[in-house]
């Protein structure tokens, strides 16, 4: 089971980014995947999660608005599109997955992690 994040990069504030998140080894539309990022010297903080069938998902307050989460299982990937970007929200982004959805905020609750991709935004 493997997920690879991509997409990272080096973008001035108010920009935007699309982060994909590859997954092989499995069946994607088997697990639920969420968002995650970790900022120096911080904890991991979940940001977005998206349904085995895509039909629900959920952001935390610090992207909420600015952000979508998205997966296309027929390419076993998903997405997370940011919007507006501030420099606090430079960080290594990270995709994960489990099988159920619930509490899907907590990173203690997934199964497997893509090894993360950079983001920098620069004021």
């Amino acid at each position: 089971v493997q997920l690879q994040a991509s997409g990272g990069g080096l973008v001035p504030a108010g920009g935007s980014l699309k982060l994909s998140c590859a997954a092989s080894g499995f069946i994607s539309d088997h697990y639920a995947i969420g968002w995650f990022r970790q900022a120096p010297g911080k904890g991991r903080e979940g940001l977005a999660c998206i349904s085995r069938s895509g039909n629900r998902s959920y952001y935390a307050d610090s992207v909420r608005g600015r952000s979508t989460i998205s997966r296309d299982n027929a390419k076993d990937t998903m997405y997370l599109r940011m919007n507006s970007l501030k420099p606090e929200d430079t960080a290594i982004y990270y995709c994960a997955a489990k099988r159920l959805l619930v509490n899907c905020m907590d990173p203690n609750s997934y199964d497997y992690w893509g090894q993360g991709t950079q983001v920098t935004v620069s004021s």
